[in-house]
Parts: C-alpha cells; structure tokens; sequence
C-alpha cells in the first residue's frame, strides 16, 4: 500500500545522487536549504515534453523516471511533486500548495503553479524549485521583511487571512510573483491543473520551448529561439539563436541530455 502522495515509491538515493547531494540528511533547516539549492543547480525548468507532443505526466513514478533516472528537467508540478516526496521520505512535513501566477488584481487568474510550505523544529518554510526564476533557499513564514539570497530580494508577506505574496524586488520595483494560501491541495488538484497548464491554448508553455535556470548571478531563460541572460539588478542581455545554437544552449547551458532527432523536432 502507498499513501495518497506515493512517496514510498520514490528511490530517496537516486534523487540524492541526481542532485548530487553527499551532505547531512537530517530534517533541518540547513539541510532543507542544501538541499534546495542542490535540486536547483541541477534539475532545470524545463517544457521541452510539452513542445515535443508528449504531454506531462505528475504520478511520481513518471516524474521520477523522467527528471531522476534520465535525467531531465521539468515545469513546477514535477519539481514539487520530486521535492516534496524526497522531503517527506527524510522526514519533513510538507504541505502542497497551487498558486496564482503574477498579481492577482481585480482578475485572479487559475492555480497553475504548485508551491511547497516545509515544516521544520515549529518553523514554516517556503520551499519552491519550480518557479524557474525563483527563490534559491526557502524563505521562512515568520520572516517580516526582505530577504536577499546571492543578489536576488524576495518577500513573503501576508495577503490577508491564510494567505500570501512572494515577491520579487526587480531594480528598484517590486513584482508579485504568485500568491496563494491554505486550501488544500490533493493529487487530482494537481491533475488538473496540470492537464490545463500543459494543454490551454493560450498558457504560455504551448507552442514555445521555455527553459529556466537560475544561479547566484544571473537567470538564464530560454523562450522559443530567444535567450535572455537577467541579473539582480534588472539588466537583461537579449538575442535570438539560431538552429546549431538552440540545440548547443539546451546541452551546454542547460545540461539537458537530448537526442538529435529530439533537437531537431524542437
């Protein structure tokens, strides 16, 4: 018998071996943050299946099999269903949680993208390596100000009864990056929004490659043939690739192992 999550089924070894994390295990901040950092440095936002006519699949044995075991990256729903299940097999409480993209306004818009809220020693931490130009380490519910990881400045502000805002100070501006709060999320929520994000006409991941890593300097974002390369302060370097380009970004920057026949598709 598995739970409702399935986490039993996760190879807890392997994940550290993708992550190419060697260090302490034990459920602790420092280790929710060494381990957030080591899924983030090497499992990339990524697509790409979606593009190829394949689909998503958020059963773990899929997510696992494809972001763990060939080693590939994925969009926010098989990062945090990864994360939270190795979590919880180290022995972390986790609580899944969708969010509304961008500010809500007077229009909110569907839950589409999957956070994590991480329990540790009394302390509620946002955990989240599915954004793509996101947070770096989990930033703590308790916090009542900015937080400023490698350059980059985040805030997690209440957003009224049991929910709230991450943001993101972006030159001298704040952006909402996506709010959410308690509802409870089960397997079949994820389903669906997951079916809608990977299959709307209008979400932004049909039609068009978007590939996502950040790091301690600069965000790196792939859209269609469009790189842009983004620092802390809001410069944005800009210019379209060319074929032999596409395909040498996706491999060399973004260390994704693809065939050629799935180069050329792309």
């Amino acid at each position: 018998m598995t739970g409702e999550w399935e986490i039993e089924r996760l190879d807890v070894d392997a994940y550290l071996d993708r992550v190419e994390y060697a260090g302490d295990t034990s459920p602790t901040a420092q280790t929710l943050a060494a381990l957030h950092r080591a899924h983030l440095a090497t499992i990339p936002f990524e697509n790409l299946d979606i593009v190829l006519g394949r689909g998503i699949e958020v059963d773990l044995d899929s997510v696992q099999a494809k972001l763990v075991r060939r080693r590939r990256g994925g969009y926010c729903f098989e990062h945090g269903l990864l994360f939270a299940a190795a979590l919880e097999r180290l022995g972390y409480a986790v609580d899944r949680l969708l969010a509304r993209v961008g500010d809500d306004g007077e229009r909110p818009r569907p839950r589409t993208h999957m956070t994590l809220r991480v329990h540790v020693d009394g302390e509620a931490w946002l955990a989240d390596v599915g954004f793509g130009n996101g947070i770096l380490e989990p930033v703590s519910f308790a916090g009542d100000g900015a937080v400023t990881q490698e350059g980059w400045t985040f805030a997690l502000a209440a957003a009224g009864a049991h929910a709230w805002r991450l943001r993101e100070r972006v030159g001298e501006e704040w952006t909402t990056r996506y709010a959410f709060d308690d509802q409870r999320v089960y397997p079949a929520d994820i389903v669906m929004a997951n079916h809608f994000t990977s299959t709307f006409p209008r979400s932004p991941f049909v039609g068009q490659a978007v590939v996502v890593r950040r790091d301690g300097e600069v965000t790196r974002r792939l859209v269609g043939r469009r790189l842009s390369v983004t620092r802390p302060d809001g410069s944005t370097d800009e210019r379209d690739l060319g074929d032999d380009e596409v395909a040498e970004v996706l491999l060399e920057v973004f260390r994704l192992p693809l065939r050629q026949e799935e180069l050329t598709a792309l």
